[in-house]
């Protein structure tokens, strides 16, 4: 599976449903599952891909400002929501985490306290296989390297997330209002 196909399922599952993510991960599921089993894996593979490519301390430090603190597994659950985005989104903030603060939703939550996670779109693979075959998903024998993450800065601290993220500061750091 190619980028472009990774991607086009992944727009092809958020199409309805009002943009829900756990509604698009269910569509997901389903076209994944009409599938080829090896275009399943290639879809395994290319995730574990986009994962690893957004695996940075920058972004990390975006969804905690967003959600309010975030573990490990939160991160990893954020990037799940941040798949059911689309590309364009989720290229942007990996490439410039900041520009999150553009996002309607992530606006409205500065004011809400909504949280952004999305597990169930990091298990599509999962549960397309196996709807698609009655199996288990096989491990995969070449895994996707994690980049090490070196480099945290104190996301607690104030004066470095509005220099770092200076539009998230604005929204999450001093809510609107105060």
């Amino acid at each position: 599976m190619r980028t472009d196909d990774f991607w086009q399922l992944v727009d092809q599952a958020r199409v309805g449903g009002g943009g829900e993510p756990d509604a698009v991960a269910v569509r997901a599921v389903a076209l994944l599952a009409a599938r080829e089993p090896e275009e399943i894996l290639g879809y395994t593979r290319h995730q574990a891909r986009v994962l690893a490519a957004s695996h940075r301390v920058d972004l990390w430090g975006a969804a905690y400002l967003i959600n309010g603190g975030i573990s490990d597994d939160g991160f990893h659950d954020f990037r799940g929501w941040l798949m059911t985005q689309g590309r364009e989104v989720f290229a942007g903030a990996v490439a410039e985490p900041d520009s999150l603060a553009d996002l309607p939703p992530v606006r409205t939550a500065s004011l809400s306290g909504e949280e952004f996670a999305c597990a169930r779109m990091l298990a599509v693979p999962w549960e397309a296989y196996r709807k698609a075959t009655a199996t288990e998903l096989p491990a995969d024998r070449d895994p996707v390297p994690v980049p090490d993450l070196n480099d945290f800065w104190d996301f607690d601290d104030a004066d470095e997330a509005r220099r770092r993220l200076p539009k998230l500061a604005a929204l999450f750091v001093e809510p609107p209002g105060e």
